[in-house]
């Protein structure tokens, strides 16, 4: 690809992330002006200076593993202006991740110049910026969504959800091709190598990624939604905008501080995967007959 594409691919991005943050800082600064009750898990008091750190949370921190995101959960008793600009937060939210997944798919050689560029665009929003230029930009926690109630709400009830995973399917050879990969001297490799040259080359294999525990919010409306639906359940990794004209919170519990260390969920009787890995090394369990 010529220069000047990728040129103007990375000015939109940057004209992109620009709205982002203005239509942040906006959103802040209509809930101040504003009002309206607000709760915070994890802050002490839920002002507008919390909610201006939860909004503009682009950054990692020292040793936080690149996969993982930081949660801000809480409650916002949204007017329907407030409503109307956290909209327009996550319209400029699908624009960046429009944009970025563009230059991932046609320019990824572009990626290090972005993280290098967008933070030094606005570098009062990060301390570390002032004489160090060490910060790094977390491109995830800038285009996810802030969740919304999409009616007014009677009740919330906030849970820890600790039984996620991402299921992906494997070829026998897919799975061979991996455990080989790895030290086919460990006698743990050899065995699982035996194991799967015992199966037929044809069967479904299915490799699990346990997820990171996060917040689930379940919303009980006030009244039947147009589906006939009276409540539903989301993920609330930043604060849930709940409208509400009188500025005031629904009724909602307060979720013990961490999650469980073990699964709280039974297990379904429907469960498609064995219980115990096939092969332990890569997480991939067969499908049961």
């Amino acid at each position: 690809m010529s220069a000047a594409p990728e040129y103007q691919l990375l000015a939109r991005l940057e004209a992109a992330y620009d709205a982002l943050i203005e239509a942040s800082e906006a959103l802040a600064t209509t809930w101040r002006s504003e009002g309206g009750e607000a709760w915070a898990f994890e802050a002490a008091c839920a002002d507008a200076a919390w909610l201006h750190r939860a909004l503009l949370d682009f950054w990692y921190q020292d040793g936080q593993d690149g996969r993982s995101t930081r949660s801000h959960v809480g409650l916002i008793a949204a007017t329907p202006s407030l409503m109307a600009s956290a909209r327009e937060v996550n319209a400029a939210k699908r624009d960046f991740a429009g944009l970025l997944g563009q230059i991932r798919e046609e320019v990824p050689s572009l990626l290090p110049e972005v993280k290098a560029v967008l933070p030094f665009r606005h570098p009062e929003l990060h301390d570390h910026l002032r004489g160090s230029g060490l910060a790094r930009l977390h491109l995830k926690q800038c285009w996810r969504a802030i969740p919304m109630a999409p009616a007014p709400v009677s009740r919330v009830r906030l849970a820890w959800y600790a039984s996620g995973r991402s299921i992906k399917r494997l070829s026998v050879r897919d799975a061979e091709q991996k455990l080989l990969a790895l030290d086919t001297d460990a006698p743990h490799v050899r065995i699982q190598l035996r194991q799967l040259a015992g199966i037929p080359d044809s069967e479904p294999l299915a490799q699990v990624q346990r997820q990171a525990p996060l917040m689930r919010a379940n919303l009980f409306f006030r009244d039947p939604m147009e589906d006939g639906h009276t409540r539903r359940a989301m993920n609330v990794a930043l604060p849930l905008f709940i409208p509400a004209d009188d500025g005031r919170l629904p009724s909602h519990n307060l979720p013990p501080p961490h999650p469980p260390e073990k699964r709280t969920r039974a297990r379904r009787s429907d469960e498609r995967l064995e219980h115990e890995p096939f092969l332990p090394s890569l997480r991939v369990y067969r499908y049961r007959h």
